[in-house]
């Protein structure tokens, strides 16, 4: 017997990444931390736990970033976005950039130092999360303002 779940979902949608961890609670402090990324939920197996994190109440267009921690992984260091390969945060104002790279700088996990580079990249600067993973932080970058132009919203 098939059981379907009653859903909001009308097409297919992108709704996540999933990343492996080593230390899940050293994982999620980071991200809430050092992004403005919340806890959505959070589960536990007997195989290991996980989280889902997105932007606060972000309703309309769901996305998240799944971290999973398997027991018998835990304690490694598990990054896989590395060298360049990153997962990009827009911020709105270019100070947003500087106070981010300094509260990573005090904590050891500034990758990129902030920088101007030349459109559509913006000023950035980029973070390494407990696993090694690169995370852009980004001002001027206009992901966000080209999506909603070109899809009117």
């Amino acid at each position: 017997m098939e059981v379907t779940v009653a859903t909001g979902l009308t097409q297919a949608r992108w709704t996540h990444v999933a990343l492996p961890t080593g230390d899940l609670d050293k994982a999620i402090s980071f991200y809430t931390t050092l992004t403005p990324l919340v806890v959505v939920e959070r589960f536990a197996d007997a195989d290991g736990e996980s989280v889902w994190l997105s932007n606060d109440k972000q309703a309309d267009t769901p996305f998240v970033l799944v971290l999973v921690s398997f027991n018998k992984d835990k304690g490694g260091q598990l990054g896989l976005l590395h060298p360049f390969a990153h997962i990009g945060i827009e911020v709105p104002q270019r100070s947003d950039v500087d106070e981010i790279a300094a509260r990573a700088r005090e904590l050891g996990c500034l990758h990129w130092e902030p920088r101007q580079m030349p459109p559509p990249v913006g000023y950035i600067c980029a973070l390494k999360d407990p696993d090694g993973n690169v995370i852009e932080i980004s001002h001027d970058q206009q992901v966000f303002d080209t999506v909603r132009r070109r899809w009117g919203s």
